[in-house]
């Protein structure tokens, strides 16, 4: 006989999983959150790599509050816009790499990647390369869960179980220039686009090689095809500025953004396209056939334009150097007394290797009071770019605690 289960399915878990076994988290203030039994935890993973300003800022609930009494939602498609819409994305624009550029905005990083494909396919029907199809991905590279994400994902478990998915994607491995110009030496004049993370979140924490991310945009520009950075984890000051793009000196075609803007107070993603994407798509009596019902939801645009404001007052992306300076301190401590093999990372975004479980690991450093997220052999640690030093030391502390 089945179980009788809740309403509620939760993504990334086993649809069995009674719901009273999971940890209702009822409060949230700064780093530290509450769960229902009055458990406080140190939100060590900034909800899911995303709350760069902390929990409960009161600034963002105002202006939320202060857009909604005046225009809950409306949408953007032609012939309509509205202010908060359009100043967000002049004030993502300006702190691109792509000031003269234009944002398309939607709701989710999924959204955002699959806003980002097609248009790097738009753009080559649109400049009569037709025969320019093909995507490539990175293996261990996360990108959503839309159906264009998941074919573009290098992370094999999320990619099967669903039939067919959409084609025309290849594979190459991850920080390996050699492998990315081969295939585009023997199809070249069959790639769009490649898709990368400037750093790779879920995958593992990997930053890239020196010379790498220089290498895909040469072999982008002598074969035509565009370089889209997923910048849904790296955007909004994770790496010490505000997009990865200008940490490693390389600017991409396509950016796609999501989760920092608004801190996760609501939902907003976007692309950033460049100059010369945006050229081709201004040719005149062309129409942009896509969208989506809350793209430009001027409540969501209000939360990022506070959010972005909020974040330059306190000279977060900044500050997020510092927090990356604290916690390489407390991995390499840990490191020398051998309760970790390694970490790697940069600005406020960071990895560890363990020999133990991952996932039990997480539990036991969870039940007393840290949350992390594990990893295929290891932890990541992405706490908001508000946590005080004395809350990175109790991180560490507690990891130490539990690896001894």
């Amino acid at each position: 006989m089945t179980q009788q289960t809740h309403s509620l399915l939760h993504g990334f878990a086993p649809p069995s999983k009674a719901e009273s076994d999971f940890v209702n988290i009822v409060r949230g203030k700064g780093c530290l959150l509450w769960d229902d039994k009055g458990n406080q935890y140190i939100d060590a993973m900034a909800n899911l790599w995303l709350c760069q300003i902390g929990h409960g800022r009161t600034e963002i609930i105002e202006a939320v509050t202060k857009q909604m009494k005046t225009l809950e939602a409306y949408n953007v498609f032609d012939p309509f816009t509205n202010e908060p819409a359009a100043q967000l994305a002049e004030m993502v624009a300006e702190r691109s790499p792509h000031p003269d550029g234009r944002v398309f905005l939607g709701c989710s990083g999924s959204e955002a990647v699959d806003t980002a494909l097609k248009l790097s396919r738009l753009y080559q029907q649109l400049r009569g390369e037709s025969e320019k199809q093909i995507i490539i991905r990175r293996t261990n590279g996360y990108h959503g869960t839309n159906f264009g994400g998941t074919s573009a994902q290098g992370i094999a478990p999320n990619r099967e179980g669903w039939g067919d998915l959409v084609p025309h994607f290849m594979e190459v491995p991850n920080n390996d220039l050699e492998a990315a110009a081969t295939i585009f030496a023997n199809h070249g004049s069959q790639i769009a686009a490649i898709i990368v993370e400037p750093i790779q979140g879920a995958g593992g924490v990997y930053p890239p090689v020196d010379g790498y991310l220089e290498g895909l945009r040469k072999l982008c520009d002598d074969n035509g095809a565009l370089l889209i950075f997923d910048e849904v984890i790296c955007g909004f000051g994770r790496t010490g500025r505000w997009f990865g793009a200008q940490h490693f000196g390389v600017t991409p075609d396509l950016m796609t953004f999501a989760k920092g803007v608004t801190s996760g107070y609501l939902p907003l993603s976007g692309v950033i396209i460049s100059r010369n994407v945006c050229e081709t798509l201004e040719e005149p009596d062309f129409v942009l056939r896509t969208g989506y019902t809350y793209s430009g939801h001027p409540t969501s645009c209000a939360a990022g334009i506070a959010n972005l404001e909020l974040m330059e007052r306190e000279s977060l992306v900044d500050r997020a150097n510092h927090v990356g300076e604290q916690i390489r301190n407390g991995l390499e401590s840990l490191q020398s007394d051998s309760l970790i093999d390694s970490w790697r990372g940069t600005g406020a975004v960071y990895a560890v290797e363990i020999e133990q479980d991952p996932t039990q690991i997480r539990n036991e450093i969870r039940s007393k009071g840290v949350i992390l997220r594990p990893l295929n052999t290891g932890l990541a640690i992405c706490p908001p770019l508000t946590i005080s030093d004395k809350e990175i030391g109790q991180v560490i502390d507690t990891m130490a605690e539990v690896l001894k």
